[in-house]
């Protein structure tokens, strides 16, 4: 397998094209991975979330990663990582467009809002969510991409049933 950089503009293709991925936070050295969906734009990711640990976190430290990727076969991936800040989108005048961007650009997603209130209910009984819409401010975007060397190709590994190998 050939491993190659990404530049900033296929990272940035990638994750406009996915609008999924994990994110990662930390607290007391702790850290903690959960997937997430995602809204691209230039230098921006927008979610959305309901409280819970994941908003709990990022209100406490800003700094955050977000892992996103796509995989074809174990020999043809990519794989973008972003690391940026948390800006949370509080249910005020001051962040309403900012809000209602954000809400505007996740609505574009199929079902975007459905993990975060499914999550809601496992966590409780409240039945009322506080929707959380929030922005990572993208500060290193980093990107790698793996296609299969000429003797992958040659021994025929790059075939979908050889996924699982």
């Amino acid at each position: 397998m050939l491993i190659h950089d990404m530049n900033a503009q296929e990272c940035r293709d990638l994750l406009a094209r996915l609008g999924v991925g994990r994110l990662a936070c930390a607290r007391d050295n702790q850290p903690y991975i959960i997937p997430v969906y995602f809204a691209y734009e230039p230098d921006r990711l927008y979610g959305f979330a309901t409280i819970g640990r994941k908003i709990d976190w990022m209100r406490s430290n800003p700094l955050v990663c977000v892992e996103a990727d796509e995989v074809r076969t174990h020999f043809e991936w990519q794989s973008v990582i972003v690391l940026g800040r948390y800006e949370e989108y509080t249910d005020t005048p001051e962040y309403k467009e900012p809000r209602m961007k954000a809400q505007s650009l996740m609505e574009r997603r199929y079902l975007w809002w459905q993990t975060a209130y499914a999550a809601n209910q496992v966590r409780s009984n409240r039945g009322q969510a506080t929707p959380v819409f929030y922005c990572v401010h993208i500060e290193e975007i980093t990107g790698h991409r793996a296609s299969p060397d000429p003797t992958e190709i040659a021994a025929g590994f790059t075939s979908p049933s050889h996924m699982t190998e």
